[in-house]
This record gives C-alpha cells, structure tokens and sequence, in this order.
C-alpha cells in the first residue's frame, strides 16, 4: 500500500512537471511568432519610410529649381534624411522620422510662395507620389502598432509573464507615437 501512494505521488508529480513544461513551451512558441510578427511589420514600415526618403531628393531638386533662397530648409531636409538612413533601431528610426516629417512639412509649406512650382508637373507628380508612400506608411504604422501590443498584452499575461522573463521577451516600447507638434491644436486666422 506505502509503494502505491509512493508511485501515485511521483505520478502526479510527473504529471504536474509536464503540464508546467508544456504550458512553457506553448507559451515560448506563441512569443516567437509574435515578435516575429513585430520584427515583420516593422520591416514593412522600414521598407516604406526608405521609399519616401528615396522620394525625397528629387522633389528637393524640383523644389530647388524655382526657390534658390531656401537653403535652410533643404540643409534641415538633408540632415533629417541621413538621420533616418543612418537610424539603427526602430526607436532611432522613429525619432529621426519624426525630424523628416517636420523637415517635409516645412518644404511643402514652400509651395504656397511659389505659384510656378505649384503648376509643375513634375512637382505634382512627386508630391501625389508622396501622398501614396504617406498613406502607405500609415498603414504599415498601424498594423506595426497593432503586432506590438499584441506581443506586450501576451507577454505581461499570467502566466505568460512568468515564462516571458524566464525566456528573455521584454515588453517592446518602440510604439510611433504622435509627435509634439502634431498634439498642437493650430492656430487658424481668418
């Protein structure tokens, strides 16, 4: 009778030890895809921020064909620009994308001094290309967005958080985020 509850004891420990180690691995596993999933959206949103950066040279070059006295603005474009193509992390990335946004939209206000330029087919074909490549991005922002706080929701889920610690998954920060100057409410005169 001592040896039977003895093997019924080390059977349910054995038991015990095995569901633990299963809810691990499956749990490991789902990280895995997850971050995957993030490292993949944030690849398409990389992927679409060098299209605009390669987009942007040559609206400067148009833009500088009818404004020579705006070199201050195509200086700022040019360091926001390396900035980016040097970026590393996605929070580098980020950080220097937000610099080129401001950058952009301090060019495109340009537009508005110059009538001409404004009339210029190929400017108009380069900013409608623009507009794209921003929508474009947009959307990979929110499906990259969306991949992250998949991943953080999982992994700070009990027990999942536990097994996340144990397997060396942190909750990911690298969120894009509204800038400063976008919260703004703008001033309109009339």
């Amino acid at each position: 009778m001592g040896k039977l509850v003895g093997l019924g004891v080390v059977g349910v420990i054995i038991v015990a030890l095995l569901l633990v180690g299963g809810s691990y691995v499956s749990a490991k596993n789902q990280m895995v895809a997850k971050d995957q999933t993030v490292k993949s959206a944030w690849s398409e949103v990389d992927v679409q921020l060098e299209r605009r950066a390669d987009l942007i040279p040559n609206l400067v070059e148009t833009v500088k064909g009818f404004t020579k006295e705006e070199n201050s603005v195509f200086s700022e474009i040019a360091n926001a620009r390396a900035g980016m193509l040097n970026a590393q992390t996605p929070q580098s990335k980020i950080a220097a994308n937000n610099q080129l946004d401001g950058a952009l939209g301090r060019l495109l206000l340009l537009t508005e001094n110059y009538p001409n330029l404004r009339s210029s087919e190929q400017f108009m074909r380069l900013q409608d290309e623009l507009a794209g490549t921003e929508n474009r991005i947009s959307v990979s922002r929110l499906h990259y967005n969306r991949a992250i706080q998949d991943y953080n929701t999982f992994i700070q889920q009990f027990p999942n958080s536990i097994w996340a610690g144990m397997a060396g998954y942190h909750v990911n920060d690298a969120y894009f985020k509204a800038s400063e100057k976008a919260q703004q409410v703008p001033n309109v005169k009339f």
